[in-house]
């Protein structure tokens, strides 16, 4: 899927919100648009969205005009200054649970513990939102507005003010667009200049000029590289007779004449098996079968509550 934005301007009350300008932006892909404080970046994320009808300019779904409201039911904004950024006197578990409503999502709490659970934010359920991190603040917002299976495209709009490293919430962009969706991310030119972009500072007219696309990374194929060096690693030895059969089949011979010489001299192989068989199953840790139970159970538990 594609949004388009050919020659959309947003008019102010004495200047524009947003000079015209043109974007193109797709499924599995991560923009960067930098630009300062001020000039134009929350109303780029609500017309890019639907959620604001430029005063001159198309907005384009797939090539096709469509309604508003078909497009914020593809897009999702995370953080816009004064249109989606959370209360900063609530908690984390109550941003978590208001999050999953939107969604769509059961949020009762229960629902609430295990979304933290399982993203190892247990500890900080209690603390106020504007005490997260700010990349842990941005994680969270964006992972709940991507909960809603119809989002398709995300908008994150000036993470830097939060602080932390541009790296962070840059990182968790990439993955956001390795999954599939289309990530436009709104930035500073400063935060620009940190992760490697080529841009001087603004002087003159340039400092009011609109966001502007500074970098554009299709995440997919680099997520696949490490689980394939994961791997290696660990299949290594065995990877090579694989590759090879040729010299793999020759010390194969050789290891079983071994095998079979140790085993001639012995009076009753039989019974040496039998007591090898017998002593892992008598010496196994008595602990091991229900921790395996309630792994194994785990799963089936959590599917029935998603099925009520």
């Amino acid at each position: 899927m594609q949004i388009t934005l050919s020659g959309v301007r947003v008019e102010g009350r004495r200047d524009p919100m947003l000079e015209a300008m043109d974007l193109a932006w797709s499924t599995g892909e991560c923009l960067l648009v930098a630009g300062e404080p001020g000039h134009g970046h929350t109303a780029l994320a609500l017309v890019a969205t639907g959620r604001f009808v430029p005063s001159s300019g198309t907005v384009r779904l797939d090539g096709a005009a469509v309604p508003p409201s078909a497009l914020r039911a593809r897009t999702a904004v995370v953080d816009v200054p004064g249109i989606s950024e959370p209360d900063d006197a609530l908690s984390l578990a109550d941003v978590v649970a208001e999050g999953l409503a939107l969604a769509g999502r059961r949020s009762l709490p229960r629902d609430v513990s295990r979304w933290l659970e399982e993203r190892a934010l247990t500890e900080d359920r209690g603390r106020r939102v504007d005490q997260l991190p700010g990349v842990v603040r941005t994680a969270v917002l964006a992972a709940l507005a991507t909960e809603n299976p119809d989002v398709r495209f995300v908008v994150l709009t000036l993470p830097d003010r939060h602080g932390g490293e541009p790296a962070g919430w840059w990182e968790t962009a990439r993955t956001l667009a390795a999954s599939g969706l289309g990530v436009l991310v709104q930035c500073t030119r400063s935060s620009a200049r940190d992760l490697g972009v080529d841009l001087p500072p603004a002087r003159g007219a340039t400092l009011h000029e609109p966001p502007r696309v500074v970098l554009r990374e299709v995440p997919g194929a680099p997520v696949e590289e490490p689980a394939a060096t994961a791997v290696l690693p660990v299949a290594g030895p065995d990877a090579e007779p694989a590759v090879e059969p040729e010299p793999a089949t020759e010390p194969e011979p050789a290891a079983e004449a071994e095998v079979e010489d140790e085993l001639e001299p012995s009076p009753d192989p039989d019974a040496r098996a039998e007591e090898e068989l017998d002593d892992p199953l008598d010496g196994a840790p008595p602990g091991d079968t229900p921790i395996h139970d309630t792994l194994a159970a785990t799963p089936a538990d959590d599917a029935q509550e998603e099925a009520r």
